[in-house]
């Protein structure tokens, strides 16, 4: 496969862009949005690049892609571009060598009660429900709200991506689901949603760490948890997982 790198301070104003070749030296296009509002940060010049999606998207592509920090959101492949900013730093976890800190292992013993399920990526009307009762109550304010059936469907599933959700039940009762991809070198973290009511528990962290252990389990060196963007305080969460790998400059750098 041959990268060929575009301007690596996204200044590339084109709307499409030749920026990749696969292995049958086929060019790969992407396209450039237009600038729109930031979901992260107080600004409205966001851009977003995204692998045409008439390209059909093999594991070793999504692999390659996910190493140069492009995230899946339904069917398509995409990385923040934007013109003066590089807040949106892709983040993953070498799990080998991860362990917890004291409040992350007594999150762990506080959930003992509940039960681990790894299901079908696929729309059903009980992950569904609490799909929306999650976005009612925790992102009323975002771009997600109201939530669809529709929405489920184009932004967490994919025809060509190894998907499944790793469920947590407390009895019947479905409370979170990580919606989780498997790749070459490790799991993708592509969203997690998670009963509102049950904030004592701190599912969001938990279900990190049992994708850890998925990880380990499958023999997979690297979680993939997304951006991180450091003047965003419901990201940081994701720096709590030590050690992590940042995506900077081209090229993974150590965060201890």
């Amino acid at each position: 496969m041959v990268l060929v790198d575009p301007d690596p301070n996204g200044r590339d104003s084109h709307k499409q862009e030749p920026l990749m070749q696969d292995d049958h030296r086929e060019q790969i296009q992407f396209f450039l949005t237009p600038p729109h509002p930031c979901s992260y940060l107080s600004r409205n010049d966001a851009q977003t690049l995204f692998v045409d999606p008439r390209r059909i998207v093999s594991s070793n592509l999504y692999q390659t892609l996910t190493d140069r920090g492009f995230r899946r959101s339904g069917s398509h492949l995409y990385q923040p571009r934007c013109n003066n900013c590089t807040a949106c730093i892709a983040t993953r976890i070498p799990v080998a060598e991860f362990k917890p800190r004291r409040t992350q292992r007594r999150i762990v013993k506080a959930n003992q009660d509940l039960r681990l399920e790894i299901e079908d990526a696929r729309f059903s009307r009980r992950h569904y429900d609490l799909y929306a009762r999650y976005i009612s109550l925790r992102h009323a304010d975002g771009d997600m709200y109201p939530a669809s059936e529709d929405q489920f469907r184009s932004f967490l599933l994919s025809p060509w991506s190894a998907s499944f959700f790793i469920c947590l039940y407390e009895g019947k009762r479905l409370l979170s689901v990580a919606v989780t991809d498997q790749q070459l070198s490790g799991l993708s973290a592509i969203y997690t949603f998670f009963e509102p009511s049950e904030d004592r528990r701190s599912l969001g962290v938990l279900s990190i760490l049992q994708q850890i252990e998925v990880c380990r389990s499958l023999d997979l060196p690297y979680l993939y948890l997304g951006y991180w963007v450091k003047d965003c305080a419901k990201m940081a969460y994701k720096t709590d997982f030590r050690p992590a790998e940042l995506y900077q400059n081209n090229q993974w750098k150590r965060l201890d």
